[in-house]
């Protein structure tokens, strides 16, 4: 008996080599996000930091106020640049995960239809030998005739 082959194996192998690729693009974009959100983090760390330092300093100067605003504005202009960019980079996971997902349904639906179609290969492998056994056995009955086939007790 031959085995089973899917017409659509060359297919099938892409899909899963697109689906890899996907993954591999939905992962880097999703680090992406998660160094903006790190770099979103230390300039926050940062703005409190110099905060707590300058509150901590005995003589507070003038220019040290100044110097702390300017510092401050600075953290705020940054950390609107980070959100900016977060927001483009969320933008770029959610299509990437859009595209992986559809990679992964269309993977999903070629393996789907393999099956099946390795199923009703089964199910017309198994009657081919259940005729040849039964012709097989026709055969043997009619060869040796009637009277003296393989009894069966009823």
């Amino acid at each position: 008996m031959p085995s089973f082959r899917f017409p659509l194996a060359k297919v099938l192998e892409w899909r899963r080599t697109q689906l890899e690729i996907a993954e591999i693009q939905f992962k880097r974009e999703s680090a992406a996000l998660a160094e903006i959100d790190r770099q979103r983090a230390e300039c926050e760390a940062s703005g409190i930091k110099a905060e707590l330092e300058v509150r901590a300093w005995k003589p507070v100067t003038g220019p040290d106020l100044e110097a702390l605003g300017s510092f401050r504005l600075q953290v705020k202009a940054r950390e609107a640049a980070i959100a900016l960019e977060r927001a483009a980079q969320v933008k770029k996971a959610e299509a990437r995960e859009a595209a992986m997902l559809e990679a992964r349904r269309r993977l999903r639906l070629l393996e789907r239809l393999r099956e099946q179609r390795a199923d009703e290969w089964r199910t017309a492998e198994n009657r081919a030998l259940e005729t040849a056994a039964s012709e097989t056995y026709l055969t043997q009955w009619n060869s040796q005739g009637p009277a003296r086939g393989p009894r069966t007790s009823l």
